[in-house]
């Protein structure tokens, strides 16, 4: 019985010391070894061996990228106002000696120095800064907080910004506010509008008055140049009529006569103020008149037909 006895202990023993032999690392861990509580070497992922009751296992480091919420905080901002933030970490366990024993609880002290400079950061901003600057803030608490846990063998690789909150009636007097821009900017593009349709319209009756001055000119200088040849043709007519009364020919005074009778007659027919015309006339003298016109018509015949008989000069 007591041979019995002592080898179960025996084989509980050796089990024991087998455990405590064999050490197995799981991918994505390290485990530091302690020699009667002193720190000597760190286990990689893998199969280990060390020596029972003389070396033990002491930390288990997580050296995947773990992720940390921060917990919403009060902040109070550079102008006064309070808002209320939280965020989240992002990091990853690089030596585990250190994170092992240079800090007593690593996730606790992360927090409470994540926490402790989002309070600093916002702090020294306006409220207006803090809800526009989101990747400033962030950049901003990266350095820090990075710096911070460097002496941990720790690497800090992203802190966001999940929610700044301001009070409720902050948020009110913010959507007034953004309401009365956006109300003075449409005003201000109304005006706008307004001021350039009538600086086109103003243009466009300049161009208007520009051009028809420009028409009224032209027919002007057309109207006159009208005249002048007008003129000029009458002067010539009188002249050729002059001519023919010096030369004798008095069938062309009247034809002079009678044109100016018939224009004059002409222009008393169009009057619009005119519903009845009784002319006083002699017969006789509008037929001379007709029969001078005629004798000028033959003449003129008679001589271009002798200009085209006449032999040319040898």
């Amino acid at each position: 019985m007591g041979s019995m006895l002592v080898g179960l202990v025996l084989i509980v023993l050796a089990i024991v010391v087998i455990a405590k032999l064999v050490r197995i690392v799981p991918q994505g861990y390290e485990w530091t070894v302690e020699t009667f509580g002193r720190y000597t070497r760190t286990l990689t992922p893998g199969l280990h061996f060390l020596v029972p009751f003389y070396q033990a296992v002491g930390a288990r480091m997580n050296m995947m990228e773990q992720v940390l919420d921060v917990p919403s905080q009060d902040v109070i901002t550079k102008d006064n106002a309070v808002v209320r933030v939280d965020g989240v970490v992002f990091y990853q366990v690089l030596d585990a000696a250190k994170a092992a024993y240079e800090v007593a609880n690593l996730e606790q002290a992360t927090l409470a120095l994540v926490m402790t400079n989002i309070r600093t950061v916002l702090g020294s901003m306006d409220l207006d800064e803090s809800l526009s600057k989101r990747d400033a803030i962030n950049a901003q608490l990266l350095r820090v907080v990075d710096e911070a846990t460097h002496p941990w063998g720790v690497k800090v690789n992203r802190i966001e910004i999940k929610d700044i909150a301001p009070p409720r009636d902050l948020v009110d007097a913010m959507a007034r506010q953004m309401k009365a821009e956006r109300e003075k900017r449409a005003n201000i593009l109304e005006a706008e509008g307004f001021r350039q349709a009538a600086v086109l319209k103003a243009d466009g009756e300049k161009q208007s008055a520009i051009l028809a001055a420009e028409g009224k000119k032209e027919a002007a200088f057309r109207e006159a140049e009208a005249r002048i040849r007008l003129a000029e043709a009458e002067a010539q007519a009188t002249q050729l009529v002059s001519d023919a009364i010096a030369s004798g020919n008095l069938n062309a005074l009247n034809y002079f006569v009678a044109n100016k009778y018939v224009e004059a007659l002409k222009e008393i027919a169009h009057s619009p103020n005119q519903k009845m015309l009784l002319l006083p006339m002699e017969a006789t003298g509008v037929i001379g008149s007709l029969a001078g016109i005629a004798e000028l018509a033959k003449e003129s015949l008679a001589q271009q037909g002798a200009g085209r008989a006449a032999p040319p000069p040898r």
